[in-house]
C-alpha cells in the first residue's frame, strides 16, 4: 500500500517538475537526472535522483528497490546516462550501472551523508517514502 500511494505522489506530483527543471537545464542542487533504455521499448526514460558524484563514481539508493522502473530498466541494460550539474550548467555522463543487492543501504546513505553533506536530506526522504532500498553504483566513463 505504501509503494503504491509514494509511488503515485513521486509520479504524477513530485518528480514531473525536478525533472521538467533539470532537462532544461535550471541548477537544483543536489539532484541529477538518471536515463535509462526502456526494458520493454529501448527508448530513453529519465529520472531525478539525488546528487551521489563521489569522483568517477555516482551512488544512489533506490528507495523502491527492484519495484522501481528504472532499476529494472538498469537489471536489463546496466549502460546509463546521467546529466550533473558542474557550476551553474549540467553535463551528459555514461556509466555502468551495478546494482547492489549485498550492500547495506542505510549505511551506504550514512557514508554518503560523510562524503556529500547535501545528500543528507535526500537520505532522510529516501529512507521516509522506502519500501525496498537497494543500493547502486555507476561507474563514469567520462
Amino acid at each position: 500500500m505504501k509503494h503504491r500511494i509514494v509511488h503515485t505522489l513521486q509520479k504524477y506530483l513530485l518528480n514531473p517538475p525536478i525533472k521538467l527543471a533539470l532537462v532544461v537545464g535550471l541548477p537544483l542542487p543536489g539532484y541529477a537526472l538518471l536515463e535509462t533504455k526502456g526494458r520493454k521499448t529501448g527508448k530513453p526514460r529519465r529520472t531525478p535522483v539525488g546528487d551521489g558524484r563521489i569522483g568517477n563514481q555516482f551512488w544512489l539508493v533506490a528507495e523502491h528497490g527492484m519495484k522501481a522502473g528504472y532499476v529494472r530498466n538498469i537489471e536489463r541494460n546496466p549502460h546509463v546516462r546521467l546529466k550533473l550539474r558542474q557550476g551553474l550548467r549540467y553535463h551528459w555522463h555514461t556509466g555502468a550501472a551495478h546494482l547492489l543487492s549485498d550492500d547495506d543501504p542505510c549505511e551506504r546513505q550514512r557514508w554518503l551523508a560523510t562524503q556529500l553533506p547535501r545528500s543528507a536530506g535526500n537520505a532522510r526522504a529516501v529512507r521516509l517514502f522506502g519500501t525496498e532500498l537497494l543500493s547502486i553504483r555507476i561507474d563514469l566513463g567520462d
